[in-house]
């Protein structure tokens, strides 16, 4: 099971640099798990940026996968490893919805970065244009 974290969505949707490296586990729908707070997060700059329609086609290619809600579980779960790893907010629920899961956290947020069960890469630049 893969969840990917708010940054890689981002990253796919926009067809950035890192797209490839979150390709995988976006397209794995069978096995992907997506946390209701990156539906949010995802939503907000897409909305933000792009306008109503792109946020509602976010929306939409993020529910091919499963749905995870905030749940009693990942809340307390989400408390714990945020005071543990000194985690943001939706970092620590995107972190508790992989582990009670069983998942693969993807992403390109150095909070994550050295934590077990967790793939991570860093945000690749976009090369210079002509």
């Amino acid at each position: 099971m893969n969840v990917v974290d708010s940054s890689g969505w981002l990253e796919y949707l926009a067809d950035a640099p890192g797209a490839d490296f979150f390709a995988p586990a976006l397209e794995d729908t069978d096995n992907l798990i997506v946390p209701q707070i990156c539906m949010l997060e995802v939503a907000r700059v897409v909305y933000r940026e792009r306008g109503e329609q792109a946020a509602l086609q976010a929306l939409a290619l993020m529910r091919q996968g499963q749905t995870a809600t905030l749940s009693t579980a990942v809340m307390l779960e989400a408390a714990r490893l945020g005071k543990e790893h000194k985690l943001p907010l939706a970092d620590s629920v995107v972190l508790a919805t992989g582990r009670l899961h069983e998942a693969i956290v993807w992403t390109q947020d150095s909070d994550f970065e050295g934590l077990e069960g967790v793939r991570y890469t860093p945000k690749l630049k976009a090369p210079p244009s002509a």
